[in-house]
């Protein structure tokens, strides 16, 4: 944990430059929070609420962060949860939810949250459908949850905020997109009015096995989500020449490949270019007004 409450006698740590403030009377090294993603400054505010707050139990977005399932920018909120509380409220930068159904909490390392069923839940009624999504992916690929159960664990609260929004999400939850970029890529695809592609496809070529993010095996087009962490540090060359020989096998073999990265599909010209490029057509019509909504998450700074 990055944030730790200080008490300094000279000079007091609001004036010393080396500390940024994340919450009253909780400070962290200026020089590692500016090192930080904004959903990793994200996860030092919650540890800094904890440290403040030890009987506080997370939900939402915090409680995603704590249980190692994607956030999205810098939330804007701390959300925590209280069972007592006959209704939800907002005070500053801390929202606190109260729910008509009774809930357990789970405790990792002293914090407690929420269940991580309910987190999912929660996120795929309030998060944009595209997030929504990738939470309950990640969830379903690390947690061994499986959309159907969450869809019943949802369907069964009273509350009915975001009711549609929840099912079509917990309906398309898979294990198979194995990155967020690869779940908002399935909805822009959706969207884009693309045919479905077939998931983590496996190819044999030349004795060797390869596997692809998307596959169209009729149109013989196959498409990969980049994320650049791979292509980053010492093995960074060899992953390169690594992929390049994968690629130019899949060539030969007669694959048209589209690429892309996280930008392209929250951003969805990038996603959509690539694969008209690749000769994939749409087969029926694009839902424009929901792609806009996939770059774009109200409930993050």
């Amino acid at each position: 944990m990055l944030a730790t409450r200080v008490s300094f006698s000279e000079p007091p740590p609001s004036r010393d430059g080396r500390l940024v403030r994340v919450r009253p009377g909780v400070y962290t090294a200026r020089v590692r929070w500016e090192g930080l993603s904004p959903w990793e400054r994200y996860l030092v505010r919650v540890h800094a609420f904890a440290t403040a707050r030890r009987d506080a139990v997370f939900s939402h977005e915090s409680a995603a962060a704590l249980l190692g399932l994607p956030t999205f920018g810098h939330p804007r909120l701390i959300h925590i949860f209280d069972g007592r509380r006959a209704r939800s409220a907002k005070y500053g930068d801390v929202a606190v939810h109260t729910s008509a159904d009774r809930r357990a909490t789970l405790e990792t390392a002293g914090i407690r949250t929420t269940p991580v069923e309910d987190v999912v839940v929660d996120l795929a009624r309030a998060l944009p459908p595209a997030l929504g999504l990738a939470v309950a992916d990640a969830a379903s690929r690390s947690f061994g949850l499986f959309g159907v159960d969450l869809l019943e664990r949802g369907s069964v609260q009273r509350n009915t905020f975001g009711l549609r929004r929840m099912e079509w999400v917990l309906n398309r939850a898979t294990p198979l997109s194995e990155s967020p970029a690869e779940s908002i890529s399935r909805v822009v695809i959706e969207w884009c009015g693309f045919p479905n592609p077939a998931l983590q496809t496996e190819h044999e070529i030349d004795g060797r096995v390869y596997r692809s993010d998307f596959c169209w095996p009729e149109r013989k087009v196959i498409g990969e989500s980049d994320g650049w962490v791979k292509y980053q540090g010492d093995g960074a060359g060899e992953a390169l020449r690594a992929e390049k020989r994968r690629e130019d096998a899949l060539r030969r073999a007669g694959w048209r490949i589209a690429r892309w990265d996280y930008a392209g599909a929250t951003g969805v010209e990038g996603l959509r270019s690539a694969l008209l490029a690749a000769g994939l057509t749409p087969v029926r019509r694009a839902e424009a007004a929901a792609l806009t909504s996939v770059g774009h998450n109200p409930r993050s700074l």
